[in-house]
């Protein structure tokens, strides 16, 4: 499968005008209201990153997401960087990746040689929340390799699987940029057995995270308050804009707090539609009907307004 992304506005810039200031872009999942950046350092700029700086944003991490003892944690500029590592974890043989889901991993495992299959494979990977369905997984049986991608779960830590941390086979993938709407931050975290961390610790090589990623993580991973009001929040826009998509006879085909699926009568026609108007959305190749959209900025809400009108 291609790797088809949202956030490509340049694209839409080419097909369809306007100048960048001109569009809204909810083609990707990303918190519009992002956490508010801490003061930094110069140090944070000027010099390598050091131990106690990585040390405080991972009992941080351990705390936000009450990583079960026994699991370690390892930061990663961003969870793309960890997932096009991860195959390397194993000899190449077969993956399961069941879709429609986000096809990163399976390109990352084809790139190392892996086969790519719906059915039962040596390794697996489980996108919970489900991108673009909102779908959450049962708990998986035992296998060589588990990889369980939460970058949408801080919507509803409730559900996640973090307990299996502790399991041989299982990885579990924290996203940064998505639900503290600082993706280019490039902040991700891999959580698993001191064994699997340390595989791919190695993979990935020294000082991946830089200072700026680590201060802000800490500091918001350390703010409960404001991930709750933010879970509150999300949810009150996404019911907001599915009251508008709705009304122009689309139905919610899924989703979470952070984007919205839904299935219409001609999904190319109504992206259109909205780029006429300067805002961007995702379409899939592999459906003719679904449409995925972010949530507006809070400036932003009157041009969906209009351009849904």
């Amino acid at each position: 499968m291609a790797r088809d992304h949202g956030g490509n506005l340049a694209a839409a810039q080419a097909a369809f005008g306007g100048a960048p200031g001109d569009w809204c872009d909810l083609s990707t999942g990303i918190n519009p209201v992002p956490y508010p950046l801490p003061a930094f350092a110069e140090t944070d700029w000027t010099a390598l990153p050091d131990a106690p700086a990585q040390q405080a944003l991972l009992a941080a991490a351990r705390r936000f997401w009450d990583v079960p003892e026994g699991a370690d944690i390892l930061a990663v500029p961003g969870c793309s960087a960890a997932i096009a590592r991860m195959p390397g974890l194993m000899a190449p043989a077969r993956v399961q990746i069941t879709g429609p889901t986000y096809n990163e991993h399976a390109a990352a495992f084809r790139a190392q040689g892996w086969e790519v299959c719906e059915t039962e494979g040596s390794a697996r990977v489980l996108v919970h929340p489900n991108n673009p369905t909102g779908a959450f997984h049962a708990a998986p049986g035992p296998a060589a390799l588990t990889i369980l991608d939460e970058s949408f779960c801080d919507i509803a830590p409730e559900q996640s699987l973090i307990h299996l941390a502790t399991r041989p086979d299982v990885l579990v993938l924290k996203s940064f940029g998505k639900f503290w709407g600082l993706a280019g931050l490039r902040l991700g975290f891999v959580i698993g057995t001191p064994a699997r961390i340390a595989a791919l610790s190695a993979l990935m090589g020294p000082w991946a995270v830089s200072g700026p990623a680590l201060r802000t993580g800490r500091a918001a991973l350390s703010d409960p308050d404001w991930a709750a009001a933010t879970r509150a929040r999300l949810m009150r826009d996404a019911a907001r804009l599915d009251a508008l998509v709705t009304a122009t006879g689309a139905t919610l085909a899924g989703g979470t707090p952070l984007f919205r699926l839904y299935d219409c009568a001609d999904a190319q026609a109504l992206q259109q539609r909205l780029a006429r108007a300067r805002i961007w959305s995702r379409i899939f190749p592999y459906s003719t009907r679904w449409i995925r959209l972010g949530l507006p900025a809070p400036d932003r809400w009157a041009q969906l307004e209009k351009a849904l009108a």
